[in-house]
């Protein structure tokens, strides 16, 4: 059985900066009740032509740089997300495009919070069953853009 393992990491944070203070004036909460219950007291926000595919593929080709491989040599991208650009086409289809990864396959993963955990998971299984060499699994989310809505 092959060994699955990370060999590169890489990030994109969009530049503007909402802080609890914002968001109380905004949403109705309380400042100091969302850090206190979350630890967060800032959060970068998307800016309003910004998708998920978009900084999806900034992180992704940080990781590729990181690990010191092209996109010519993915067998797969995974995107963990549960704010798609479309329903279809997948946001990983776009960033496959994007990255010019014309050898890989490319899927998204939607599970809320705990997504991102599940790619990893999935890639782990297709690298150690010989399937893929190289996976990219990519997180991104556009969440200040959903509408919540209450019962």
């Amino acid at each position: 059985m092959l060994n699955a393992h990370i060999i590169g990491w890489g990030k994109y944070l969009p530049s503007r900066i909402v802080t609890n203070a914002e968001l109380a004036q905004s949403a109705g909460v309380d400042a100091e009740w969302v850090k206190t219950r979350t630890g967060i007291e800032t959060r970068h926000v998307a800016d309003a032509k910004q998708a998920s595919a978009d900084m999806a593929t900034q992180a992704a080709r940080a990781a590729l740089a990181c690990a010191d491989i092209s996109p010519s040599q993915l067998g797969l991208i995974i995107v963990a997300t549960s704010t798609p650009d479309y329903v279809f086409p997948a946001t990983a289809c776009l960033v496959q495009d994007a990255l010019g990864a014309n050898n890989a396959g490319a899927f998204d993963l939607a599970a809320g919070c705990s997504g991102f955990v599940y790619a990893l998971v999935v890639a782990d299984r297709f690298v150690r069953s010989g399937a893929y060499r190289y996976v990219l699994v990519v997180g991104a989310e556009t969440i200040s853009r959903v509408r919540l809505g209450t019962r």
